[in-house]
C-alpha cells in the first residue's frame, strides 16, 4: 500500500522580462496655409466701402471724382488691378447693382445731355437776359440822376442801389453763376464792402491824408459801371469753363491727365475775362464822359469776383470767403492806418500808405489789395479746380 502522495503547490509562471515602451508620438499639428496679402478680389473691399457712392452715381465719372475726394489717386488704382481712377471707377459701376429703375444704366453722353437741359436754348437764353439786368439797371440809374436834383436825386440812388442789389441776387440764383450747395453768407458782405470802397473809397482816403474828412467825399461811379455790364461775360466764362471741364473729364483716362488740362482751361478763362473787363473799363468813361475811370481797381476786383464765385459754385466757398475778406481787411487796415498816424508818435504808421498814394494815386490801394487777393485765390483755384471731384 502506498502512501498518497502531498499536493503540490502551483508553480508561478516566471515572470518574463518586459521592454519598457515609449509613448506613441504625438501627431504633427497640421500646418496653417500661408496667409494671403490681400483679397483674392481686391475690388470687392473697396466696393462695399464705397457702396453708397456707387450705388447713387449716375455715371462712371461720378464714381471716379468721388474716390478722387476720398483720396484715392492713379497710383493707389494700380493696387486694386487698374491702370487708373477712371478704370477703377468703371469696374464699381457695373458690378454694384443700381436698383430695378436702374438695370439698364444710361450712357454718359446722355446723362450729361439730361443734365444740360436746364441750360439748353430756353434756359441759356433765360440766364443770358438776367445777366444784362444790373448793366441795364446801373445805365437807368445815372440817366435819372443826370435828369435829377436835391431831394430826388437822392430817392433815385437809393432805389437804383436797391434795384441793382435785386438783380445782382437773381443772377446768382440761376445760370452758371448758381451755386447749388453750401456757401458762405459773410461773403455777401464782403462783396458790398468791397463795392462801397470801389464807388467811394479814393476819395475818403484822399481826404484821410489831407487832414479830413471835411464833409461827403466824392463818388466815382465810372468803375461801378463797368463792373454791372461785366455780369454777363462773367456768367459766360464760367458757362465755358463747366462744360469744356465736363468734356476734358468725359475724354481723360487718368486723373493727371486731366488736372494738365483743367490747369490751362482755368487760366484761359480767367484771362479773357479780365480782357473782357479791361475793355469795358476803358469804354465806361467814354461813354460817361469821365476821367477817372480806376482802370486797375475795376479789373483786379473784377477779376477776384470771378475767381471766388468759380470757387463757390464748384464747392470751395470757404476759400472764396476768405480771399474776399482778405481785400476787405487790407483796404479797412490802410484807412485805419492813416488815422492811427495821426496819434503822437505813430507818423511812421501812415507813411506806407501815403507813399504809395503818392507815386500811383488813391487807386492803387484797392488795386494792390484786390490784386493780391485774386493771386491768391487763382494760385488755390488752379489745385482746387482742377480735380475731377469739383466738376460733378
Amino acid at each position: 500500500m502506498t502512501a498518497p502522495t502531498a499536493p503540490t503547490a502551483p508553480v508561478a509562471p516566471t515572470p518574463t522580462p518586459t521592454t519598457p515602451t515609449s509613448p506613441a508620438p504625438a501627431p504633427a499639428p497640421a500646418r496653417k496655409p500661408a496667409a494671403r496679402r490681400g483679397p483674392a478680389d481686391p475690388v470687392r473691399a473697396l466696393m462695399h466701402r464705397h457702396r453708397r457712392l456707387c450705388e447713387r452715381a449716375v455715371d462712371p465719372l461720378e464714381i471716379a471724382a468721388g474716390l478722387e475726394a476720398y483720396g484715392i489717386t492713379d497710383r493707389t488704382a494700380a493696387r486694386f488691378r487698374h491702370r487708373d481712377v477712371f478704370s477703377l471707377a468703371e469696374e464699381l459701376y457695373a458690378r454694384v447693382p443700381h436698383g430695378a429703375d436702374r438695370e439698364t444704366p444710361e450712357p454718359p453722353a446722355r446723362v450729361a445731355d439730361a443734365r444740360a437741359g436746364r441750360t439748353g436754348t430756353t434756359g441759356r437764353a433765360r440766364w443770358a437776359a438776367l445777366t444784362l439786368l444790373p448793366g441795364a439797371v446801373c445805365s437807368l440809374t445815372l440817366l435819372g440822376l443826370e435828369h435829377s436834383g436835391g431831394q430826388r436825386q437822392l430817392a433815385i440812388c437809393l432805389a437804383g442801389a436797391l434795384a441793382l442789389s435785386g438783380a445782382l441776387s437773381a443772377c446768382l440764383r440761376r445760370g452758371p453763376l448758381h451755386a447749388g450747395g453750401r456757401t458762405v453768407p459773410a461773403a455777401g458782405l464782403w462783396v458790398y464792402w468791397l463795392l462801397a470802397y470801389l464807388l467811394c473809397g479814393d476819395g475818403l482816403l484822399d481826404q484821410l491824408l489831407s487832414g479830413g474828412p471835411d464833409g461827403p467825399w466824392p463818388a466815382t461811379v465810372t468803375p461801378l459801371v463797368a463792373l454791372a455790364f461785366a455780369v454777363a461775360p462773367a456768367a459766360w466764362c464760367a458757362h465755358l469753363f463747366s462744360v469744356l471741364a465736363r468734356r476734358r473729364l468725359t475724354d481723360s483716362r487718368g486723373l493727371a491727365d486731366f488736372a494738365a488740362g483743367a490747369r490751362p482751361l482755368l487760366l484761359t478763362v480767367v484771362g479773357l475775362y479780365a480782357v473782357v473787363l479791361t475793355g469795358l473799363s476803358l469804354l465806361a468813361p467814354l461813354a460817361l464822359q469821365d476821367d477817372d475811370g480806376a482802370l486797375a481797381a475795376t479789373v483786379t476786383l473784377g477779376t477776384l469776383f470771378l475767381l471766388a464765385r468759380l470757387l463757390t459754385v464748384h464747392g470751395f466757398p470757404e476759400s472764396a470767403a476768405t480771399g474776399l475778406a482778405a481785400a476787405c481787411a487790407v483796404e479797412a487796415l490802410a484807412c485805419a492806418s492813416v488815422l492811427a498816424g495821426r496819434l503822437p508818435g505813430c507818423d511812421a504808421l501812415a507813411a506806407p500808405v501815403r507813399a504809395v498814394v503818392l507815386a500811383w494815386g488813391a487807386g492803387a490801394v484797392p488795386a494792390l489789395a484786390c490784386g493780391a487777393a485774386a493771386l491768391g485765390l487763382l494760385t488755390h483755384a488752379t489745385v482746387a479746380l482742377s480735380r475731377a471731384s469739383a466738376h460733378t
